[in-house]
């Protein structure tokens, strides 16, 4: 059975349709991975890609710039990523931008972030290797949270066990809550605490106010900070040790004459040691005053004789008119 014309038109609009479809499709998704445009190629290093798939967008401060070319495993520790970037914003990228691999949303896919460095740097050249940074992975982050969740569990069972101690009145704590004397002890000894802090409070303030009296010049410290009176001060010291070693020198002396006395040298030790001597002054000063006496006789005798008698009346008249 043959087509009519109306079918075969309907099939040739359908096809080209469909081709025209195809061709869109192409070219969006072509121009999507870069591959009509002007590209560089621009790697980097990591040491996990975090499930990074070749075809992934590449940013460079937030603006889709390039895709993943390739994925390359150097070693164990070391796999190189190739990218193709936009030559207009390859000449923007310089040779300190950092390159990490990071999650498109909450659950899209990965791709790799570009972030500019600082400072003032050359631009790269195709086929630079730029720095990496990798990334806490979602893995080391659960097992980190695993782990934070087990000890907060067993610090969980302390912290309870703790709390029924406590509870039960065991323990410092327990009888501190518990027990009411004690309680009340430590409530009189905070108290008697706060006094003794008022009172030093008070002490150390009236020992603030001494020593700011001690520096003004009104009293014993304050004319001592005087320089005038220090150096009186520095004087008569000085004369001290002056009239120490001349009172030294004095002393010196008169041990020395001591010494001489003790020997038998001199007048005083002849007479503090000759008893005859001694008994010969003795006898002398007793006829001194016995002829003394007599004298003082005589002379009370002379007042009473006729031919003197004149005479001493004009002496007593001449102190009476003095």
């Amino acid at each position: 059975m043959e087509k009519t014309t109306s079918q075969k038109i309907r099939l040739g609009l359908f096809v080209i349709i469909g081709l025209l479809i195809f061709i869109l499709a192409i070219y969006f998704i072509g121009n999507k991975q870069q591959m009509f445009g002007k590209t560089e190629h621009l790697k980097a290093v990591f040491t996990n890609v975090n499930g990074l798939q070749l075809g992934n967008n590449v940013r460079y401060s937030g603006l889709n710039v390039g895709t993943v070319q390739g994925i390359e495993m150097v070693n164990d520790t070391t796999i190189a990523v190739d990218m193709v970037i936009d030559k207009t914003i390859f000449q923007q990228i310089k040779k300190n931008a950092i390159a990490t691999i990071g999650s498109d949303g909450l659950v899209g896919s990965m791709i790799i972030n570009i972030t500019p460095g600082s400072g003032s740097a050359a631009v790269v050249e195709p086929n630079d290797v730029i720095k990496s940074f990798n990334r806490i992975r979602t893995d080391d982050m659960l097992n980190t949270l695993n782990t934070t969740n087990e000890n907060a569990a067993l610090l969980t069972a302390d912290l309870l066990k703790i709390t029924q101690e406590i509870t039960q009145g065991k323990g410092t704590v327990g009888m501190l809550i518990n027990d009411t004397v004690m309680a009340n002890d430590l409530k009189k000894t905070m108290r008697y605490l706060k006094v003794t802090s008022k009172g030093t409070s008070e002490s150390v303030l009236k020992l603030n106010q001494l020593i700011t009296t001690l520096s003004r010049k009104d009293n014993v410290v304050g004319i001592l900070s005087d320089t005038v009176v220090a150096n009186k001060i520095k004087s008569i010291t000085i004369n001290l040790e002056q009239s120490s070693r001349d009172i030294n020198k004095v002393v010196e002396n008169l041990n020395a004459t001591i010494i001489n006395m003790k020997d038998g040298k001199g007048a005083i030790n002849y007479l503090s040691n000759d008893p005859k001597l001694v008994r010969k002054i003795d006898s002398t000063m007793t006829n001194i005053n016995q002829a003394s006496f007599r004298l003082n006789e005589n002379l009370e005798a002379l007042k009473h004789n006729f031919f003197f008698k004149g005479y001493f009346k004009k002496q007593e008249k001449a102190k009476q008119k003095k």
